[in-house]
């Protein structure tokens, strides 16, 4: 999939931009809070139906306007061309529309345009609690198995429905609990199976990518931990009941379960050095697009946000190797630093556009394809 250009208006701190963009490399750069990052945000948008930081979609409203607009212009490896439109008004719901046609339901997008992106706010998988690592499985997943995203949503209805039956401070049916544990107990079923499938096909191709980064100077690893395992699920949310009950919410079920990441043989978050950390993540992320273009019927974006931060310049060359070489499809690239931009321009062979982001203002540098940046143009 390319994305040959977008309109925005209104979001963020972006008033209005209009860009056309290189089939291959498209480099952003710019001070920090100049609008890279919300440019990388609203391709997210159009993959995702949300915002990568903010899943409040009013707040992502430029804040003197009263409504934003995201327009992207595909382009199908087959020559088939997409629009996909998102929209929305203050106090009034978002609109999503694929060749003008508004979808019924926001899920049945999901994945029609795999992207991945890598940036500063994935040291969440490692330092946040375990729903972050839980929402890395469901976002690779749910782009190249719609099978997926469905029990996820029954099993999400029907947690939510034991909870308020949980927090009930009258009598409850011993049936009407039972109804949504079973209906967890299938879902959840579904996503355990589906999860432990993709991490055990995942975990060697991410293994390969850290390898090939570190050269080879660390062993890392991925375990998925769950309820389901070895036993029924359905067994072990029933007998957490009267547990639950005091709490107020399920203690047990796919809602917990946990990716544990471990470095050398412990854990990532007490043994990782911020290198070591920054290594692991982007290692994660180009697993991910490896994983979606193996399983996808289109190869996926990738959008890479200040990646180069707290690496060492050893593990800066092997991932700009890795990001201009041909096993990538359209990539999105942004950095404060031109250096790793040059860096990375120098080795691509193939067609790049290079834009200036400043004050919510994007341009588009004059430099033609394989010209190098002086510090005229910086300035």
């Amino acid at each position: 999939m390319i994305l040959n250009r977008i309109t925005i208006l209104n979001y963020k701190n972006l008033e209005q931009v209009e860009l056309s963009f290189s089939p291959k490399l498209n480099c952003l750069f710019g001070r920090n809070g100049m609008g890279k990052t919300n440019l990388l945000d609203a391709l997210y948008f159009l993959s995702f139906c949300k915002s990568a930081g903010n899943p409040v979609d009013s707040q992502n409203i430029r804040h003197e306007a009263d409504f934003f607009m995201i327009q992207g212009f595909y382009e199908e490896e087959n020559g088939e061309l997409e629009e996909i439109y998102c929209g929305m008004k203050r106090r009034q719901k978002k609109q999503f529309k694929r060749n003008k046609k508004e979808y019924s339901r926001l899920a049945d997008h999901i994945g029609f345009i795999p992207l991945v992106m890598v940036s500063p706010a994935d040291q969440e998988l490692i330092l946040g609690g375990s729903e972050e690592r839980r929402r890395f499985m469901d976002v690779v997943i749910s782009q190249f198995d719609k099978a997926y995203l469905e029990a996820l949503i029954r099993y999400n209805k029907a947690l939510a429905q034991r909870n308020v039956l949980l927090k009930s401070d009258l009598p409850v049916d011993e049936e009407l609990f039972s109804v949504w544990e079973e209906m967890m107990a299938q879902a959840g079923e579904v996503v355990f199976a589906k999860r432990e499938a993709f991490i055990r096909e995942f975990t060697p191709i991410f293994q390969d990518f850290y390898a090939y980064i570190s050269q080879e100077h660390e062993a890392v690893t991925l375990t998925y931990e769950s309820h389901a395992r070895d036993t029924s699920l359905y067994e072990v949310i029933r007998q957490s009941r009267q547990r639950d009950q005091i709490m107020g919410f399920s203690l047990k079920g796919i809602h917990k379960d946990e990716l544990v990441m471990q470095l050398g043989g412990y854990p990532l978050r007490r043994e990782g050095s911020q290198g070591q950390n920054k290594t692991y993540l982007v290692a994660l992320k180009l697993a991910q697009f490896d994983f979606l273009k193996r399983m996808g019927r289109t190869t996926p974006l990738l959008l890479l946000d200040d990646i180069f931060d707290k690496l060492d310049a050893h593990r800066v060359e092997q991932i700009v190797k890795l990001v201009a070489g041909k096993r990538f499809g359209q990539i999105f690239i942004s950095d404060t630093n031109r250096e790793h931009l040059d860096a990375i321009l120098q080795k691509v062979e193939s067609d790049y556009r290079i834009f200036k982001v400043e004050d919510g203002r994007v341009i588009e540098a004059e430099e033609n394809r394989g010209e190098t940046i002086t510090e005229e143009d910086e300035r």
